[in-house]
């Protein structure tokens, strides 16, 4: 029996979108992506190999999973044994700091931290593009909980050259994100199904390529030399982009709820009295507001008089994947 290996791995929000796969296997994107990594939402997720199991064992929140629950992780271990040539089956206790399916990545860091826990317990050595690949294989947007900060996903063209790159991993720039957990229960169209949908049914899907081609080029400066307006309004249309995709698919379909939509106008309000932010959403109704961090305090107080207090949290740019046993 090989030793158990911890991994930590945290969420991210994508500011420029990545909604359709060009591979559904190995999980290619139809075009790039570039996120932030944040330190509030993150999974811990433990994997011990042992030769005398006869089937992966999972527990998700300290429950045991069925073997119909726990199949996509089975299939990853299965990745995992292919590189290696190992045939154990794994013990995998995974604890999740995120609200699961509503649209806060939960499945970037389920996986990025399986990727790494499994395969060092494994016994490989995988350097973090290797890694990133991996994740990819898991859930699309694992691939750039990897890094910390600032991070592209480079769309490749096959397995090989389709990963994740760091754009700028240490940020020294008082960012903030405040989440606001409208709904935090399981989405009615997960994003693999949303994404098929609209790739395939949308009239407007061409032009989002070209929208996130032209979203890439103007924000990467904008991250460099620490423009926040420019910033907030890339990633305010790209995410509203996105979302007229699933408006617009056959059937529509939205992740919007009442209270999203109250959120947005708030954001509005908010800026127009001079209080700089901007929102983004991914699959789900749960809006993240940007801001600097001189604008947390106004930003929080109006959201916890609409939301509650406890639905609305303060996130700053989060680390990269690290192991912790």
């Amino acid at each position: 029996m090989m030793p158990a290996i911890t991994a930590r791995a945290h969420t991210n929000i994508a500011l420029v979108k990545y909604w359709g796969k060009a591979d559904t296997e190995f999980i290619l994107p139809q075009t790039s992506s570039l996120s932030l990594t944040l330190d509030q939402f993150y999974t811990d997720t433990t994997v011990e190999f042992d030769e005398h199991l006869s089937a992966d064992e999972v527990t998700l929140n300290d429950q045991r999973l069925s073997e119909k629950a726990s199949q996509k992780v089975h299939t990853f271990l299965n990745l995992v044994r292919q590189m290696t040539a190992g045939t154990s089956f794994a013990r995998v206790s995974s604890t999740n700091h995120v609200p699961t399916a509503a649209g806060l990545a939960s499945s970037a860091s389920a996986f990025a931290a399986l990727a790494g826990a499994a395969s060092k317990a494994a016994g490989l050595n995988l350097d973090k593009p290797a890694l990133s690949r991996l994740a990819r294989r898991g859930s699309g947007s694992a691939t750039r909980s990897i890094y910390g900060g600032f991070v592209e996903w480079q769309a490749g063209h096959d397995d090989a050259d389709s990963y994740a790159v760091p754009i700028a991993e240490q940020v020294d720039w008082p960012l903030a994100v405040v989440a606001l957990v409208l709904d935090p229960h399981h989405k009615k169209v997960s994003s693999r199904q949303g994404m098929q949908s609209s790739v395939t049914t949308s009239p407007y899907y061409a032009a989002w390529r070209d929208v996130v081609a032209q979203d890439l080029a103007a924000i990467k400066p904008a991250i460099r030399d620490h423009n926040f307006q420019v910033l907030g309004e890339i990633l305010e249309s790209n995410a509203m982009r996105m979302h007229a995709l699933t408006l617009s698919a056959q059937p529509p379909y939205t992740y919007f709820n009442g209270d999203t939509l109250m959120a947005m106008d708030a954001v509005r309000e908010l800026r127009d009295q001079g209080v700089p932010c901007y929102y983004t959403l991914d699959a789900g109704p749960n809006l993240k507001i940007f801001c600097e961090k001189p604008a947390v305090p106004a930003i929080k107080q109006r959201f916890s008089e609409l939301f509650g207090a406890t639905n609305v949290i303060v996130a700053h740019p989060g680390p990269g994947l690290k192991f912790l046993a």
